[in-house]
């Protein structure tokens, strides 16, 4: 569902933090399955793992969650 752009910033971010998955998903208490879910884009995750991710990795959820830099309203391009 999230693209290939959501997958690629997850994982950049979180090896910009030298962290393993399991790491990630041990400090978000999810199980490493569901976070390796998240990260390849099969599940979408809760607000709460979002909102996680953004103070773990120090970037915005909406930097995390971009699916391309293309797909704003025409009118927000003037």
């Amino acid at each position: 569902m999230g693209g290939m752009n959501m997958r690629e910033n997850l994982k950049k971010a979180r090896k910009e933090k030298n962290m393993t998955q399991k790491h990630v998903a041990e400090c978000l208490n999810i199980a490493e399955r569901y976070y390796k879910q998240i990260e390849s884009g099969e599940r979408l995750g809760s607000v709460e793992i979002w909102d996680n991710l953004e103070d773990l990795f120090n970037i915005h959820q909406r930097k995390l969650r971009e699916i391309s830099k293309n797909h704003l309203c025409k009118e927000d391009n003037r």
